[in-house]
């Protein structure tokens, strides 16, 4: 594949002359574009080129000419009549001040006389005015304390504690038992009787001890018995719950009694409170009423002093109109005196100053600009393209070369037959048998049996073949290329 050279980097004084060309003609067009002819209904306004002047680039040695601009302003026959009539009415005017500057001189020369002016106003009338009332009389200290009404009272009597229990030590067993006891001693002896009783009853009617007669009849007997002591059981229990509750209720009767106490105790307390906050409220009504008393003294005497400035205040007022009334009239005296001193030289000033012509009106003109052509920039952006599109030729020059060189080494299997996805790189230049140069194609490419599909960069066997038969070997009828002798072939330009 050839290589071509570098691009040429443009010469800079090249690009600096052709910039100023650029900029100078861009200035020349812009001044013919912007100077442009004005006609009012007063005049006109007209540039026109006069003449040129030459410039010499120190850089590049070149010259240029540089056109110059007149502008000139050209009344019409009426502003130009007005004006000659001007011009002579300020030459008139300027005679008649003339005239009385003469007489102004006379005015100037003699001393101004304030002898009849009115007197000035008097300082001391305001001087001796009294000074403001900084201060009124002491009415006394607010109330800041109260009496002592004593502390409030925070405990009371004891009224005792609570009875919080009332079962005897060991409990109402023992009460019980006694009951029982008395109980059983009454009814045991009976039950014997009534049993021997019955056992004689049962012999004299023939019944036998141990008979089912006489099993059933004790069996009667013996529940009996058991009801009467189950009574007695019962009876027992009952003297308990009595005793019982009768202990409840004398516990009751202590606690109510205690209650009783500690109620009267708390209100007698409570009462001795309610007084002490009673005196309390009382000694605040006292104090709060000393306080007012000093506060509508202090408000009182507050006033006082308020009326007294303010009438101190009215009297300065007083004065200094009085002051103000008499400065006043001086100095209108005074300025009607500068005002007949003053007037005849305004008049002069009146009398040069005349009428001035109107001058044409001119509008403003659209300021029309032609960008600069920066010729320095394209032309170093054609060397950058340039520049680009050698550096990828060289890219893919050496992209192509690499891959073929890498080739170097023995046999390749190149045929094309056993390749596929194909496509052209490009193409280098080869030397034949008879040294005359030819076209070597380079493509990308896959091999069939590679499962990967690899991509590989090369030129074909059947290319080279016709390039040179000998760098060409067939086996088992698949061609390879003899790297060893590819590079003889190859001519890199």
């Amino acid at each position: 594949m050839s290589k071509s050279d570098p691009p040429t980097p443009p010469d800079p004084r090249q690009l600096a002359g052709a910039a100023t060309s650029t900029n100078i003609g861009t200035g020349v067009a812009n001044a013919f574009l912007n100077n442009m002819n004005q006609i009012t209904p007063e005049g006109e306004l007209r540039f026109d080129q006069t003449n040129t002047y030459t410039w010499n680039d120190p850089e590049t040695g070149r010259s240029y000419n540089i056109p110059r601009f007149t502008a000139t302003q050209i009344l019409t026959p009426e502003q130009e009549a007005i004006r000659k009539q001007t011009e002579q009415t300020k030459f008139n005017l300027a005679g008649m001040a003339s005239d009385q500057s003469s007489r102004v001189s006379d005015l100037l020369s003699r001393e101004m006389d304030f002898s009849g002016a009115p007197g000035a106003g008097n300082v001391d009338w305001i001087n001796n005015v009294p000074g403001a009332q900084t201060g009124f009389e002491d009415v006394g200290d607010p109330t800041g304390e109260l009496r002592d009404t004593g502390e409030q009272q925070r405990t009371f009597g004891d009224a005792g504690d609570i009875t919080r229990g009332y079962t005897p030590e060991g409990g109402w067993s023992a009460d019980r038992s006694r009951v029982e006891e008395s109980l059983y001693q009454r009814l045991n002896p009976q039950l014997d009787r009534e049993r021997a009783n019955l056992e004689t009853r049962l012999q004299d009617q023939g019944i036998r001890y141990g008979s089912t007669a006489y099993q059933q009849a004790m069996d009667d007997y013996s529940r009996q018995a058991n009801d009467a002591r189950l009574a007695v059981t019962a009876a027992g229990g009952q003297e308990q719950q009595r005793m019982a509750d009768m202990a409840a209720k004398a516990a009751g009767f202590q606690n109510a009694a205690q209650q009783q106490a500690y109620t009267q105790q708390k209100g007698r307390g409570e009462f001795a409170n309610t007084a002490q906050q009673a005196d309390y409220l009382q000694a605040l009504q006292s104090g709060q009423f000393g306080a007012d008393a000093q506060k509508n003294a202090f408000a009182q005497a507050q006033a006082r002093g308020n009326f007294a400035n303010t009438a101190l205040a009215q009297q300065l007022a007083q004065q200094q109109s009085r002051f103000n009334a008499a400065n006043t009239s001086r100095n209108q005296y005074m300025q009607e005196q500068y005002a007949q001193r003053n007037q005849p030289i305004n008049e002069i000033t009146s009398l040069m100053s005349g009428s001035n012509v109107s001058n044409p009106n001119f509008v403003n003109t659209p300021n029309s600009q032609i960008a600069t052509t920066d010729i320095a920039g394209i032309i170093n952006n054609r060397f950058n393209q340039d520049m680009s599109i050698y550096q990828q030729q060289s890219a893919n020059t050496n992209a192509l070369m690499g891959g073929i060189f890498g080739m170097m080494g023995g046999l390749l299997k190149s045929d094309r037959r056993t390749k596929e996805d194909i496509e052209r790189m490009g193409t280098v230049f080869a030397a034949g048998d008879d040294d005359k140069p030819r076209e070597l194609p380079v493509y990308q490419y896959s091999y069939k049996d590679d499962p990967a599909s690899t991509r590989h960069i090369g030129p074909m066997a059947q290319d080279v073949e016709k390039i040179d038969r000998s760098a060409v070997k067939t086996r088992r009828g698949v061609k390879y290329i003899d790297t060893t002798k590819l590079g003889s072939i190859l001519k890199v330009a």
